[in-house]
């Protein structure tokens, strides 16, 4: 029954009782006797609700019918010119197929066959963060692009540069120039976010034209998704389908949040399930572009991390998994001087709970390079707090570029270094080998398939720990070649006359 029910009926029982019990005159009635109405509105308090706790600031549900009307248009209308349309554009050489393909007479006299020339195009949005013309996008959007332009929301297009585009994190930034300075939208902080903000979708699906789309954030700090290495993403129910990647994802002060990256679909179009990398990377990516690198670099600590699973917080006494336990400690590196010890667990950094592995990573990424890091630490069932050095990566040597007649000639290789880890994007937990740089496309290299960021661990039998060793064992003369190459984690064995 309602209040107002329970209101009503005490009424007209006590006035149905009135004739028996009501007094006869007002001094019968004693002074600390409650009335009808305190009587009533002491027991309505003691059926009301707690109060629901305050809206954190600058939030609040809308008043009533009259605010849900309102539109989204004037903010569309302040930050989709500076959301624009990439096109990519890659020549790519087919062989036509031969009826005597693999036949080795014909193959040695006439060649494998002819080659044929097709375009293959991509399609993607990006974002204008820098009046000067500095534009973010997602590198598969560009990677293998031989060309790339950009339209602008009012018709014009530009021969865009790519400054920097980095394949762990899929954020790329071009640059393109005109004598007038160019809408942007403003980098925001991703970490204000809340689950369950209002955000927009800017972007170009299905090259249909620039498109927006609202919804909330439906979750923060998603891993574990399959995209790329990066795994701390915000999620959105706003509609994000393919052409949206490298489109912006704006809060209700029409800053950028986001890079729209990708969707969970069995169709191909949107579920409501979009991912999108926070902002606070994309800022620091485009400082390092703007720093003239042409990869973005994280700061190196000298170990490595792990996820603590059930079992191992049990072990530790953590009353649930998380953190990131340390795996691997390099000698003098950063972790090492700092105290840290295979076994312990990182809790949080600068104050900021770290919930799983891929947390540390996210936050060691947006802290430049040289500054320091407070880490507490689990270890050896104690906490303590730390202070960790962000260092450069270490350099290796220069790459060598292997010439000759072995299959080897026209390939530039290095020596495995955690700054060219970085920069290739290197998954090898392999002691040896030398990493593929670059290959001349019309090279032997070329010719026997390798490819950039393979690492060759053996030819001939002879263990390869240096390019200097690549290029003694490569100058033999022999016909026949045998040798191993770890390709992202996969052991490729070849055998070839040559």
């Amino acid at each position: 029954m309602s209040a107002n029910g329970i209101v009503a009926a005490l009424a007209v029982f006590w006035l149905s009782m009135g004739a028996v019990f009501w007094p006869a005159s007002a001094e019968e009635i004693p002074a600390e006797d409650p009335g009808l109405k305190d009587v009533l509105t002491d027991l309505l308090k003691s059926m009301e609700e707690p109060p629901p706790p305050p809206a954190p600031p600058g939030r609040r549900l809308p008043f009533g019918a009259t605010e849900i009307q309102l539109s989204f248009a004037p903010l569309v209308k302040q930050t989709a010119p500076a959301v624009v349309n990439v096109y990519a554009s890659q020549q790519q050489q087919d062989r036509m197929r031969s009826p005597f393909e693999g036949d080795p007479f014909f193959e040695r006299f006439f060649g494998g066959g002819k080659k044929r020339s097709r375009q293959a195009a991509a399609l993607g949005s990006g974002v204008i963060v820098e009046s000067s013309g500095y534009i973010v996008t997602n590198n598969h959007v560009i990677a293998q692009a031989d060309e790339v332009k950009v339209a602008m929301s009012d018709g014009r297009e530009f021969e865009s540069k790519v400054l920097l585009k980095d394949e762990s994190i899929d954020l790329a930034v071009l640059k393109i120039e005109s004598d007038e300075p160019f809408p942007t939208i403003e980098i925001g902080d991703s970490d204000a976010l809340l689950v369950g903000d209002l955000v927009l979708a800017i972007g170009n699906p299905f090259g249909v034209g620039q498109t927006t789309t609202s919804g909330i954030v439906s979750a923060l700090a998603r891993s574990s998704i399959g995209i790329s290495d990066f795994g701390f993403f915000i999620q959105t129910d706003a509609a994000i389908n393919p052409g949206n990647s490298g489109g912006a994802l704006i809060n209700m002060t029409g800053q950028l949040v986001g890079i729209n990256t990708a969707i969970y679909s069995r169709s191909g179009g949107s579920i409501g399930i979009g991912f999108a990398i926070p902002s606070n990377i994309v800022r620091a990516v485009v400082h390092a572009a703007q720093n003239g690198q042409d990869y973005f670099e994280r700061p190196y600590i000298g170990a490595g991390f792990e996820q603590v699973s059930p079992q191992i917080a049990e072990s530790l006494g953590l009353p649930r998994p998380t953190g990131a336990l340390v795996s691997n400690v390099v000698n003098d590196g950063p972790a090492e001087d700092a105290g840290l010890q295979p076994g312990d667990v990182v809790l949080s950094m600068n104050d900021i709970v770290i919930e799983h592995v891929d947390a540390l990573g996210y936050r060691l990424a947006t802290q430049p390079i040289g500054s320091k890091a407070r880490l507490r630490v689990l270890s050896r069932g104690e906490e303590k707090t730390v202070e960790l050095v962000l260092a450069h990566p270490p350099q290796g040597a220069k790459p060598v570029l292997i010439t000759g007649e072995s299959p080897f000639a026209g390939a530039q290789v290095a020596e495995i270094s955690p700054s060219l880890t970085q920069r290739l994007n290197l998954r090898t937990k392999l002691p040896s080998g030398v990493a593929v740089v670059e290959v001349d496309r019309n090279s032997p290299a070329a010719g026997v398939g390798l490819r950039p960021r393979d690492i060759v661990l053996e030819v001939n039998g002879e263990t390869i720990t240096s390019p200097a060793k690549l290029a003694e064992v490569a100058s033999q003369d022999t016909r026949w070649w045998r040798f191993t190459v770890e390709r992202d984690g996969r052991l490729l064995r070849q055998t070839l006359r040559f």
